[in-house]
């Protein structure tokens, strides 16, 4: 395993009633009286990264733990639904990725959860068993090789080892996402109930309020709508899709392991109602506060990806452009966040983009700069402002690097003044202009569900959508 760098260490456990605790850990020791709630807990001074592997040893009278093999080095969470839970063994690099895959500085938790690729059917009694918060997640820390990282998450393995490559710093990637997971089961049940905002979302059995998305209800029902015996309480069954119950199964129970950052990739569950859709920059800042709040680091990184691209025929993504603009925003209301712009690289007839490689490291490239201060650009291009003058209007961007191009080649796409139909634009000065009768009141770009726009700086990294008011 690996523990966070630079933070106090702690173990904890539970035990029985006013049993003494004691644990030996980088030449200390530390004792621990375990309290009324069962619960014990112990605090070693921070170190520096180490990646030569320690024990640590724990004893209550005759019982014995070892907890062999840590390093210690930065921890990543990752959280979010099927496309950050996308394994390895089906990612478009996997073949030829084997080879690299023997990363002993780079350790994996990716526990198995109850319910996982179980779709459209009523589980079985041995699930429905797990769906407590005790045992919902099952798994333990492995280091990286080519067995271990088959299973895990693809969008975490490129990068951790992005990071591990760039600093020599061991690091952990803790997976906890779940497919077709909403947004709300991240978050503390009791963080919704107490929002003006969201509160309803948690008033009523889940699976019948208007306040969750569709699909995720509809897909609740197949799962458990109509089984008896399944663990609940007063919102309902418990499922991986119920408002806070992979907070309270996964999150919560490791506030006291400190970590380096959050990965999030997820939003395709609460993006098929504009309800949803507009409501979700000030749900993901509500979740991201909380576990800032809960972890002590008001500064917690935040970095998430942008859905991607794909067509309406045979999906429900009229709303994705507007969805992805809500994203964008959120680098504005989410302080210390930043987005990895895929929009490039979905595919047309499927909401599972196989290319992880390119989406884990543009997330790393935001923590490489942001958190780790190396001077790389982070992001494609980000628009700053469009002001018209004289027939023109002329639109620049952050992250433009040394210029903007049309990427292969080809001619600048995906540029509109109503949403609907496509403009002409170029490109001049790190600028992009667009010629027009008279001034419009918004420019769009990458405004259709499937996008051919084609924008990107001087590192080929993709601009993002977006719709901005004319100046």
């Amino acid at each position: 395993m690996i523990l966070q760098r630079g933070q106090p260490i702690q173990f904890w456990g539970k035990a029985d009633l006013g049993k003494i605790v004691t644990v030996l850990f980088a030449n200390q020791e530390i004792n621990a009286t375990v309290q009324k709630d069962s619960a014990w807990i112990v605090s070693f001074k921070a170190q520096k990264s180490n990646a030569q592997p320690q024990s640590a040893f724990i004893t209550s009278g005759v019982e014995k733990i070892e907890i062999k093999n840590i390093l210690i080095g930065d921890v990543w969470l990752c959280i979010g639904q099927s496309n950050m839970e996308w394994p390895m063994i089906k990612e478009m690099h996997y073949k030829e990725e084997i080879v690299n895959s023997q990363q002993p500085m780079l350790r994996l938790y990716n526990p198995v959860y109850a319910g996982k690729n179980t779709f459209n059917v009523s589980f079985t009694d041995s699930i429905t068993q797990n769906l407590t918060v005790e045992k919902f997640y099952k798994g333990q820390w492995q280091t990286c090789d080519s067995n271990s990282f088959k299973l895990m998450s693809a969008v975490g393995y490129y990068f951790g080892k992005r990071i591990t490559s760039e600093l020599n710093v061991p690091v952990g990637v803790i997976n906890l996402s779940i497919g077709g997971a909403p947004l709300e089961t991240f978050i503390c049940p009791g963080i919704l109930k107490n929002s003006k905002q969201f509160s309803k979302k948690i008033k009523e059995n889940w699976l019948s309020n208007e306040e969750l998305p569709i699909w995720v209800r509809e897909r609740g029902k197949q799962n458990i709508g109509n089984l008896k015996n399944v663990p609940n309480d007063e919102y309902g069954n418990n499922h991986s899709f119920k408002p806070g119950f992979a907070y309270e199964s996964g999150i919560a129970p490791i506030f006291n392991l400190p970590i380096k950052g959050i990965l999030c990739c997820q939003g395709e569950s609460n993006a098929q109602e504009i309800e949803r859709v507009n409501e979700y920059g000030a749900l993901s800042a509500l979740m991201v506060s909380n576990y800032r709040e809960k972890w002590k680091q008001p500064d917690l990184p935040f970095y998430f990806v942008q859905i991607s691209s794909i067509d309406t025929v045979k999906y429900k993504s009229q709303l994705w452009p507007q969805f992805r603009n809500e994203q964008r925003k959120m680098l504005q209301l989410i302080p210390n966040s930043g987005m990895a712009v895929c929009s490039d690289i979905g595919f047309k007839n499927d909401v599972h983009p196989t290319n992880k490689k390119d989406v884990g490291e543009r997330l790393a490239k935001w923590a490489l700069n942001k958190t780790y201060h190396i001077n790389i650009i982070p992001s494609g291009p980000l628009p700053l402002q469009a002001k018209y003058k004289n027939g023109k209007i002329s639109i620049t961007f952050e992250y433009s690097g040394n210029n903007l191009f049309a990427a292969h080649g080809e001619t600048l796409k995906g540029f509109s003044t109503d949403g609907i139909s496509d403009c002409e634009a170029t490109i001049q000065n790190k600028t992009v202009v667009i010629t027009v009768k008279e001034k419009p009141s918004f420019v769009y770009y990458g405004w259709k569900s499937y996008t051919d726009a084609n924008l990107v700086n001087s590192e080929k990294l993709p601009a993002s959508t977006f719709k901005l008011k004319v100046k």
